[in-house]
């Protein structure tokens, strides 16, 4: 068996566009889906495509590590966020390929299942950009939270902190806690709550928004420092009576290596569509497991990163809880046939081999790339802004 081509499939779906990844072999009818989706960077990573897929045609898919290999060491400068999305958007459709192939999905291929279902959360409203990013009030968060509980979910992520400064006062923390605290009393206890933080703050600035947040039992707080200053991260770790997760920018285990070495959280979040794909994530994984530090993969991608996230936390004995959107464009649904079966915020291991996906690529054509919102961010004294 070769590889006869290698294509990307973009479809725009609002705040992101999502970077289907094909991957074509000279068997009629045998080809792979994976996706390589990173915001704000479409045109990078199908360039980085394109450029791999010179290395790849002619070569035998079922190689899979041989190939991921070859796209990573064969260059001479080696890649950074957009070469590794590139490669795991490929390396995924090797996998869908080779469980085809033999017929099994592939979490059978990853070591078989080590549990029977997939928990997973989701974000207010599903996941859609108003409901994740527009919501400014308590009782908003509340009634959007409500509508995830609604939808069988036991858990939700939300993003209370403002662009807050890296350093300042309270206000910002009192905020924050306002808008915890009414998700909190909405949803009751026993709904598991995250609260993200997306990297704005510097350590002593985390601590005082786990301090105000401990009491209402979050289940982990991501991102609390930027995911570069490691030692910025552990420090909020050492002290933090909340769970602390971070890694989602991070790729390749060499760069978790560091995380993990310092101790410096206490659930990683690799992305399977930036990491390095499948296989290189299960690496990570078994990296953290030997430091006694759980794996909950980022995943506000499209339709094919969370099928293949299932397939991964499927096989994985140290995944506890898997991110997936499920209300970002009405349409999500007509893109994609998942092949999942959605049970009481859980999803169950799919029968098909490979992973289980088919794009209607006519149904994705009706929505081509557009730029992404190109809406920037400051602090009121004119200074940038992290998103």
């Amino acid at each position: 068996m070769k590889i006869t081509r290698v294509s990307t499939l973009i479809v725009n779906a609002n705040i992101r566009n999502w970077i289907f990844v094909k991957v074509e072999t000279d068997q009629a009818g045998l080809w792979g889906w994976g996706e390589a989706t990173l915001e704000w960077k479409t045109r990078s990573v199908v360039g980085a495509v394109e450029d791999f897929a010179r290395l790849l045609v002619g070569e035998d898919p079922l190689r899979i590590e041989h190939l991921y290999q070859t796209m990573l060491r064969q260059p001479f400068w080696k890649v950074g966020v957009e070469g590794m999305t590139a490669i795991s958007g490929i390396e995924q459709a090797l996998w869908d390929i080779k469980g085809k192939a033999l017929g099994v999905p592939v979490y059978e291929l990853l070591g078989g299942r080590v549990r029977d279902r997939v928990r997973l959360y989701n974000h207010l409203g599903g996941g859609d950009a108003r409901s994740m990013y527009a919501s400014v009030e308590p009782a908003e968060f509340a009634e959007r939270a409500l509508q995830v509980q609604a939808m069988g979910y036991t858990a939700v992520k939300f993003l209370p902190v403002p662009r807050t400064e890296p350093v300042e006062g309270t206000r910002s923390v009192r905020y924050a806690e306002r808008l915890v605290r009414a998700v909190r009393e909405a949803v009751g206890p026993d709904m598991d709550l995250m609260v993200d933080l997306h990297a704005r703050c510097w350590p002593a600035m985390a601590i005082q928004y786990c301090q105000a947040f401990e009491p209402y039992g979050l289940f982990f707080f991501e991102e609390p420092c930027p995911t570069e200053d490691i030692e910025a991260t552990a420090q909020v770790t050492a002290v933090s009576r909340i769970p602390i997760a971070t890694g989602e920018r991070l790729v390749g285990r060499h760069q978790f290596r560091d995380l993990l070495q310092a101790r410096a959280c206490h659930i990683i979040q690799p992305d399977l569509s930036h990491c390095g794909g499948l296989w290189e994530a299960r690496k990570i994984a078994a990296m953290a497991e030997t430091y006694s530090i759980a794996v909950a993969p980022h995943n506000p991608n499209g339709p094919i990163a969370t099928a293949a996230a299932v397939h991964f936390a499927l096989a994985t004995p140290n995944w506890v809880i898997q991110e997936a959107i499920s209300s970002d464009v009405p349409w999500r649904g007509e893109v994609l046939d998942e092949g999942l079966t959605f049970d009481a915020g859980a999803i169950l291991p799919p029968p098909r081999p490979g992973l289980g996906v088919e794009v209607n690529e006519a149904v994705a054509a009706r929505y081509p790339l557009r730029t992404e919102a190109e809406e920037r961010y400051f602090h009121p004294d004119g200074a940038v802004a992290d998103w």
